[in-house]
């Protein structure tokens, strides 16, 4: 048995055996629910609430006109559905004043469904980006993703923030464009190595991570060094560096490759190839972001809190490289506003949202005094259990 399919049967038996179970799932949305006839059926029931039918707020026995209507209504956006389906969802539901927790089901399933779809839009995205040498696509994905777990963070009633999981998803590196990507690093690092001043036009934006080749990558951290200490750069300050750092002992760099990369020619702007190997390396970035976060949507242990702040922690080093791409280009990265806490409380949505999730505790009895007896009740300012704020209620 699919747990997430009776929990979407559970729910909408629950309504229709008790029609003012809706007002406790107003957080749930139809969209929410994986089948197609589920989604017509949930917002065919929402459309005659808030159309006012008599079943509503009504007691005593709910009238049949209740089911057959929801079934009519939703008839005109699905096919297939019947009064016969219907009733079975009614035998699927053990308690309908259990409504919530099975909409929190549902919602769990809609939440895990959801960023993987747009994992896997964004991992597309940068692919094609890659292949067309561009990359504004994925950083409008990356946005979309972004705000999507945002959104889902609220409607679960948390904060949304980066958190690192306990155990890193084991994700295939991207595959590359190994001959065009190779040959703008080489050409690049010809041109460090031939032109002096070349490295202050990319030493403030590009990091020895973003180049895709490793043998690279160290040859660019040895200008780098050389370039820090202010010492001279060519061939034989090179290859003394290589040596220094054992990158020659450990076979990550051969003299030969050196030899090749300094004897190419080092003509061209240091500017412009730092920002193609940087381009390439958002890309590469953006799907190995999207490759973690659809393991993470697809591990069904996590609930979505974990998820969501797992993933947003997984874009973490897309955003680090976005940056930097921003500098290259002369302009700055987006900021996403932070959300300032409201002096009233959290948002109430959010509260009947957590609610849904925990169990109330009974408060505690007030321990035994032994001093002079309290003020009347009328002297005494009210307690924060009898506030009209909301309070925010303890996450599990």
């Amino acid at each position: 048995m699919n747990p997430l399919l009776s929990a979407e049967q559970a729910v909408l038996g629950s309504v229709l055996l008790d029609p003012n179970q809706l007002s406790r799932l107003d957080w749930l949305a139809p969209d929410h629910f994986y089948r197609p006839v589920h989604q017509a059926l949930f917002g065919a029931l929402r459309k005659l609430r808030s159309d006012g039918h008599p079943a509503v707020g009504a007691d005593g026995p709910v009238p049949l006109s209740w089911v057959t209507d929801a079934v009519d209504e939703a008839g005109l956006h699905v096919r297939g559905l019947t009064a016969v389906y219907a009733h079975t969802l009614t035998q699927a539901c053990p308690r309908p004043e259990h409504a919530p927790v099975y909409g929190r089901m549902v919602l769990e399933g809609a939440i895990h469904r959801t960023v993987a779809q747009h994992a896997i839009r964004l991992h597309q995205v940068a692919r094609a980006d890659a292949l067309q040498g561009e990359v504004e696509g994925a950083l409008r994905s990356a946005d979309v993703l972004a705000g999507v777990l945002t959104d889902l963070a609220r409607r679960w009633g948390t904060d949304p923030r980066p958190v690192p999981p306990a155990a890193a998803p084991a994700t295939i590196p991207p595959p590359v464009r190994a001959d065009q990507v190779a040959e703008d690093e080489r050409f690049l690092l010809a041109v460090l190595a031939e032109q002096p001043r070349a490295m202050d036009e990319v030493v403030a934006w590009l990091r020895p991570g973003d180049f895709a080749d490793p043998g690279h990558e160290q040859l660019y951290r040895c200008l780098g060094a050389l370039h820090h200490r202010g010492e001279p750069i060519d061939r034989i300050t090179l290859l003394w560096e290589a040596q220094r750092r054992g990158l020659l002992a450990d076979g990550s760099l051969s003299g030969e490759q050196l030899t090749a990369i300094c004897d190419s020619v080092g003509a061209g702007s240091a500017e412009w190839l730092g920002e193609r190997v940087m381009r390439s390396s958002l890309t590469r970035t953006a799907a190995a972001s999207a490759r973690a976060v659809r393991v993470l949507a697809e591990d069904e242990v996590l609930v979505p809190g974990p998820l969501i702040n797992h993933a947003l922690h997984a874009l973490g080093p897309l955003d680090e490289v976005r940056a930097r791409w921003e500098t290259a280009n002369g302009r700055p990265a987006p900021k996403t506003p932070a959300s300032a806490p409201s002096p009233d409380g959290p948002p109430p949505a959010r509260v009947h949202a957590a609610l849904t999730r925990s169990t109330p505790q009974p408060a505690p009895p007030p321990p035994a005094r032994t001093g002079p007896r309290p003020a009347p009740a009328a002297a005494r300012p009210p307690s924060r259990a009898t506030s009209d704020a909301p309070q925010r209620p303890a996450h599990r």
